[in-house]
């Protein structure tokens, strides 16, 4: 296990001297390539922006009323059980439908909507069919869905666009194109302006967030049935978008709900309870929220939210145009994640002040959040900054840790078992003196700093002396000193041993591939000794291990110097 983590600690340490500051660039890169493959194979971000718009949408502060004017009569349960003893299980009679239709009507209603699709004859009961039919027929208020098919049917249908009535055509439109759609059985469901889809596309996730106002194909425009009725309240802005972003009113019963068998019974009496103006210009829609009948849908606000209701949100959002803005896309998200991830890069490339870069890039995703929130609160605005927020923080998190690992502190602790109470230490010093027939300035001893730190697999401190220095020091010419520090432990101390030898094997070759002027000789000598945790005495063990080691360096020149004479001695002789 020792071994195991001083090979990880070698392995840091050899990484990080290599890489240093171009690590973030390559990881800028790697960054971008992602956020690239994201946008157009993975779609994770998109995924995450979907969450962050369910979150902020759910829970905002202030977000618009239902409007009262709309007034939804609900096919629910209740309705269901109590229509059942006389009428059976649904679907009831049409008749039945009539007459409700024929007794909203008399209270003067902006509409009557259908979110029921009356797609085939009843054969059983062809009276109450042509009985409904009569009254839809005069009805000069009443809006009927078009269930829109999946495109591929497209050929198969016998159902042309040019068969609907009011529908608008370019001028290069195929006159002939057919689509697949179920329209109302009822002609007396035919009429202009009166026919729109009530289609609902799930994201990818299943989820509803949006609205498809109008369908395009091949030169037509099929409109969406709240696009059709608030046309016909009051012509709205042609800017409404195809892909409406839902600006939700709330939870599911937000709008004004009675219950059909009520309204039903109350109305068709002798003697109505209900106040005779309860339907007067109001938006009647007829549709269920009984599970039974399965409209039920997940949307942004709820895993089951009646699909009466998106409806009802729909044509509420397109009768204020308050429905929500979002600036969303690939290319945005691919700009804005972009920019984040670099502009976090060269914060770490040009080693910004860590405490104040960390305050400032928190601060910073914290805000870009909080003015999320609140521009979908106030300004009926979705932010899209999550995935780029995202891909920022990944970025900031993977650089941090590798700073960290560049800390000398965090190498110690990685490499040679060494901590802060640690009763002593070893230490191996290697003193290296480096000749040469001209100076050697700054800026080549970091480059012989840089060449020794790159030789060495283990954590190592190194320091430099020039020999431009006065006085005593000046002795010691050019000067570097390599030390390793570790627990007082074999394997620890094999490791550091093994670098060292390794190092002065190299040493004159890598200071050779330099070409440093004056052709500089490199000589070295190894000295291990031991520094308790004394704060009182650290610096005088430093210094006696400083010295003994210069002495080492020195004594073994000298011995090779009176070797060398006595072989040229020998040789006279």
């Amino acid at each position: 296990m020792l071994k195991l983590k001083l090979m990880l600690g070698f392995w840091l340490a050899s990484l990080t001297r290599k890489l240093k500051n171009n690590f973030y660039l390559y990881l800028a890169l790697l960054f971008s390539l992602v956020i690239l493959l994201d946008a157009g194979v993975f779609h994770v971000g998109q995924n995450m922006r979907d969450k962050a718009f369910d979150l902020m949408v759910k829970n905002r502060i202030f977000k618009p009323s239902a409007d009262p004017q709309i007034v939804i009569i609900d096919i629910n349960e209740a309705s269901l059980a109590a229509m059942s003893k006389e009428y059976g299980r649904w679907p009831w009679p049409r008749q039945v439908v009539g007459e409700l239709v024929e007794a909203i009507q008399q209270q003067q209603p902006a509409a009557i909507v259908f979110d029921i699709v009356f797609s085939d004859a009843d054969i059983y009961n062809p009276d109450s069919d042509s009985y409904f039919n009569t009254v839809i027929s005069d009805c000069q208020h009443c809006f009927f869905p078009l269930l829109r098919l999946d495109e591929s049917q497209d050929r198969q249908s016998q159902l042309q666009y040019a068969h609907i009535p009011g529908l608008v055509a370019a001028a290069d439109a195929d006159r002939q194109a057919t689509f697949a759609a179920i329209p109302p059985y009822f002609k007396g469901a035919w009429k202009a302006g009166h026919l729109g889809t009530h289609n609902v596309y799930p994201d990818n996730d299943g989820v509803v967030r949006q609205y498809r106002m109008r369908h395009q194909d091949r030169g037509w425009t099929l409109p969406a049935l709240p696009l059709v009725i608030a046309n016909a309240q009051n012509p709205i802005s042609q800017d409404t978008p195809d892909e409406m972003l839902l600006n939700w009113r709330g939870k599911p019963f937000t709008y004004h709900y009675v219950s059909f068998s009520d309204v039903y019974t109350d109305l068709t009496s002798a003697h109505p309870k209900l106040g005779k103006a309860m339907f007067k210009d109001k938006i009647v829609i007829i549709g269920s929220t009984a599970p039974a009948l399965f409209d039920i849908k997940p949307t942004a606000m709820d895993k089951q939210f009646p699909g009466v209701e998106i409806l009802a949100t729909a044509l509420d959002n397109a009768l204020h145009q308050d429905y929500l803005k979002v600036w969303r896309g690939k290319l945005p998200y691919i700009l804005l994640s972009l920019l984040l991830v670099w502009l976090t890069t060269l914060a770490f490339y040009f080693k910004l002040d860590r405490d104040r870069f960390n305050g400032i890039f928190t601060g910073s995703q914290i805000g870009l959040l909080v003015l999320s929130y609140l521009a979908i609160n106030l300004l009926h605005t979705y932010l899209d900054l999550a995935a780029p927020i995202f891909w920022a923080v990944a970025y900031f998190g993977v650089a941090k840790i590798y700073a960290l690992a560049t800390d000398r502190a965090l190498q110690r602790w990685l490499a040679f078992g060494l901590t802060a109470d640690s009763a002593e230490l070893e230490v191996l010093i290697m003193p290296i003196a480096i000749e040469s027939s001209e100076t050697l300035g700054d800026a080549v001893m970091k480059r012989i700093r840089r060449e020794i730190e790159q030789a060495c697999q283990a954590p190592t401190q190194i320091d430099i002396l020039t020999g431009t220095q006065s006085g005593i020091w000046g002795l010691f010419g050019e000067m570097v000193m390599v030390s390793w520090q570790y627990a007082p432990e074999t394997t620890y101390r094999e490791a550091a041993r093994q670098d060292a030898l390794q190092l002065s094997a190299q040493l004159q070759q890598r200071i050779d591939q330099l070409q440093l002027p004056g052709s500089p000789v490199v000589r070295d000598a190894l000295h291990q000794g031991r520094i308790a945790n004394q704060t009182s005495s650290l610096a005088a063990q430093w210094r006696l291990l400083f010295a003994q080691a210069l002495i080492q360096l020195e004594m073994a020149t000298l011995d090779n110097t009176v070797a060398q004479h006595h072989n040229l001695l020998e040789k006279d002789a």
